[in-house]
């Protein structure tokens, strides 16, 4: 009989997840697999609890799985025919499938790629366990002078907001204003991708004072409390009465994207990225940011990744997490949903 190893694992479509015995993978021709060191939790992972069969099955989706898309460890063991890496060496993995061949993927826009939908650990098993297979070497990044233990949320929480402020760049001037709303995981990072890449003025807004601490200790030059009916009256104060260059909504409800949009100058940028699934209760055509641009995305590319891991091995960014034995995942959770967190959870496994 073969090694089983521990996994947190939906069994079933709208299912709680929980802790279970499966088989260690063997990696096949072209395969590798990576025993996990660390593990980052998302809020992601709780909509995927509630996902239905139609839609996940529609997205490529197939249950049973083990959750996690943050993850890095160490190499155990090699299929025939890869090269380029050894057992022990520690590699970070990229989450998001993609062809590399597709359209997009030529582009560097992978989270349009066809295949993207399902990935590693959503509707396929993910770093949750202790070991993890990679069935495609694209997504295998090597650390270099990273712990696997910690890295995880680079792939993920770091890519994603490093994706959304490349993205707004161009409409950035220097002296101008970047606002970040939601100044959690994904925001603290892009505070200081904004602070480090841009010469604006760096704005975050969150209703938790403690982040808001965290973000002035990682670039923000000013932080509001909170969205209401007079943040964007408040960001026009802190410009030059005209708004902010761009806006990144880490957050996605009603209350964000209306005070985002109405606090973007013209010619400026909305991103929104938070996926609480809020909506604009207001006309598009005067809504949206004159002679501007409105965006979001889902996910990042393998070469944001690269340039996220880059900046972190040279100390340019730093990653906060909050680490969590695998016996106590579900406290790791219960942190994650409740808010007490102080940087990115990430559930570890021992050597």
């Amino acid at each position: 009989m073969g090694r089983t190893m521990q996994a947190y694992r939906i069994p079933e479509w709208q299912h709680p997840a929980e802790v279970v015995e499966v088989p260690v993978p063997t990696p096949g021709p072209g395969q590798a697999v990576v025993k996990v060191s660390g593990c980052g939790l998302c809020h992601s992972d709780f909509t995927m609890l509630d996902m239905p069969a139609e839609a996940g099955r529609a997205w490529g989706w197939s249950m049973p799985f083990t959750l996690g898309h943050e993850t890095a460890g160490r190499i155990a063991e090699l299929g025939p025919g890869v090269t380029g890496f050894a057992p022990g060496d520690p590699v970070a993995l990229v989450s998001p499938s993609s062809c590399g061949t597709c359209s997009f993927c030529v582009r560097g826009l992978d989270g349009s790629c066809p295949h993207a939908p399902a990935g590693r650990g959503f509707g396929r098993d993910g770093g949750l366990a202790e070991y993890v297979l990679v069935d495609d070497l694209r997504a295998l990044l090597p650390l270099h002078g990273l712990d696997p233990r910690t890295a995880g949320p680079l792939t993920d929480a770091g890519a994603t907001s490093y994706h959304a402020v490349r993205r707004a760049l161009p409409r950035i001037r220097p002296g101008g204003t970047a606002v970040v709303i939601g100044a959690g995981g994904l925001g603290a990072f892009a505070v200081q991708y904004l602070h480090l890449l841009t010469g604006a003025q760096v704005v975050a807004i969150d209703t938790d004072e403690a982040r808001l601490k965290v973000a002035r200790d990682l670039g923000a030059d000013a932080a509001l409390v909170g969205t209401h009916d007079e943040t964007a009256a408040e960001i026009r104060a802190l410009t030059d009465g005209y708004g902010a260059d761009a806006v990144l909504d880490f957050v996605g409800v009603d209350a964000t994207i209306a005070a985002g949009t109405a606090a973007v100058r013209p010619a400026g940028a909305y991103g929104l990225i938070g996926a609480a699934m809020g909506r604009l209760q207001a006309p598009w055509y005067g809504g949206l940011p004159r002679d501007g641009e409105a965006f979001t995305f889902q996910g990042s590319s393998i070469a944001d990744v690269r340039e996220v891991l880059t900046l972190a091995e040279s100390g340019r960014i730093r990653n906060l997490v909050d680490e969590f034995p695998f016996a106590d995942i579900e406290k790791a959770y219960k942190a994650l949903h409740d808010g007490t967190l102080h940087g990115r959870a990430v559930v570890t496994f021992a050597d």
